[in-house]
């Protein structure tokens, strides 16, 4: 359901919400078939956001229950891509969601072989034909002219189990970029976000904006460490509003 303290202004649900709630599906799903989150990290491996696209033509509205379904759509050694559908309960249809996660050790950060996990088990609950009627991700390209907008501090509430800053953290610092006023006249229709590194409690978070087309904007987010100097691009998304 979507309670009231999951939804904004407009009593429509927070679409940062809505994402940990996609988050959440997929490990329920993939906890069922024996590669969830549990498991992996007693073996010193875990799930990583890699790309996530969202697109809504509505967002659920308070009280409303909704309901999401996800499934697998293929699988290579490295990356697995996970779609989402979220419907109301008389089957209505809210809007998609597209995904690309790697699987890592947990010691090294680095990309492991997610065909090692109980002989390749994943295969086994691949639904290639299964539709999801989004664009996949797309590469955000932005140029020179990005405009710095603010710079914030990393801390407690942003870091989630795995150490680093939470997926769905940096979708809420992003659209905090625009007003309550810029809401009140633009509805997100789709959000895009690629992954390129780790930012962890003590890092600064600076970001940079650049429209792109009309109702269509892209952030860049960048880190600097503690006693170093030098930014590190960490993510970049797509914002198209209608």
């Amino acid at each position: 359901m979507a309670e009231p303290f999951h939804c904004d202004f407009s009593g429509r649900m927070f679409l940062g919400h809505l994402g940990n709630q996609m988050l959440n599906a997929a490990d329920f799903h993939s906890t069922d078939r024996g590669f969830g989150m549990k498991y992996l990290m007693s073996i010193k491996r875990s799930w990583v956001l890699s790309r996530l696209a969202i697109e809504m033509e509505e967002m659920p509205s308070q009280y409303e229950r909704y309901s999401i379904e996800t499934w697998v759509e293929s699988a290579m050694k490295f990356f697995t891509s996970r779609n989402f559908c979220v419907s109301d309960s008389n089957g209505r249809v809210y809007g998609y969601g597209r995904s690309i996660w790697a699987m890592i050790d947990t010691e090294t950060r680095q990309p492991t072989d997610i065909y090692a996990i109980d002989n390749g088990a994943i295969d086994k609950w691949i639904v290639a034909d299964k539709p999801c009627p989004i664009e996949k991700s797309s590469r955000v390209k932005m140029t020179e002219n990005a405009g710095f907008v603010r710079c914030i501090d990393i801390n407690y509430n942003d870091i989630d189990i795995n150490g680093h800053v939470n997926s769905v953290k940096y979708i809420e610092h992003v659209l905090d970029l625009w007003d309550i006023a810029w809401y009140r006249k633009h509805r997100l229709k789709r959000f895009e976000i690629a992954y390129v590194a780790e930012t962890h409690q003590g890092d600064k978070m600076g970001f940079y904006r650049e429209q792109t087309a009309e109702n269509e904007y892209c952030v860049r987010l960048v880190k600097t460490e503690p006693g170093e100097q030098n930014a590190v691009e960490v993510c970049r998304c797509k914002l198209v509003f209608s």
